[in-house]
């Protein structure tokens, strides 16, 4: 079972006592202390109702980590020089860009499921007996990110991958702490 796995199981938990047979407070509590932007991630994705939606999530959280993610995006399109900033147009226009480009990575990371199959990747008309692929997202099961172009999808995806690798690394520094 995955860190991200054990977090979600943890949450539903009715029982937090921590002896041989309960370790779902030591999940938590692995989460909050491995630090850094993953532990914000860890909360925002699962345990803030956007999987399960039992609950109403923190808005507290998920406005913290846009703030915190939008800031991280423009350190990065500044260190890889995504917009040269010459003017003060200029400056304002690679503004937006790291804005929007934290705004829709963030917003796919979190939920990148294709609306019409629910990530499965079928539909559920069936036709001879087998599945039919989803033509939306051509039966990958994740939806495709919308953006005006080639330019900033391609820095939506790679900041895309940013978050996965923090949220990957966060998981794997969380079950460390837990000696799995």
């Amino acid at each position: 079972m995955g860190f991200a796995e054990k977090f979600i199981a943890s949450l539903s938990s009715q029982n937090l006592r921590d002896d041989a047979v309960h370790h779902d407070l030591d999940v938590i509590a692995a989460a909050a202390l491995a630090g850094d932007m993953g532990a914000l991630l860890c909360r925002v994705k699962y345990a803030d109702g956007t999987v399960s939606r039992l609950f109403e999530g923190n808005a507290g959280n998920l406005a913290q980590l846009l703030r915190a993610w939008t800031a991280a995006v423009a350190e990065k399109g500044r260190a890889r020089r995504w917009v040269k900033a010459q003017t003060a147009w200029d400056a304002q226009a690679a503004t937006t860009l790291y804005r929007r480009v934290a705004e829709a990575s963030l917003a796919h990371w979190l939920d990148s499921k294709c609306k019409v199959c629910h990530g499965t990747g079928v539909v559920a008309a069936m036709h001879a007996g087998a599945p039919v692929a989803c033509k939306a997202c051509h039966g990958a099961g994740e939806a495709a990110i919308s953006c005006s172009g080639g330019f900033e999808l391609e820095r939506i995806k790679d900041m895309v991958s940013e978050l996965e690798s923090i949220f990957q690394s966060h998981g794997a520094r969380a079950m460390r702490r837990l000696g799995h």
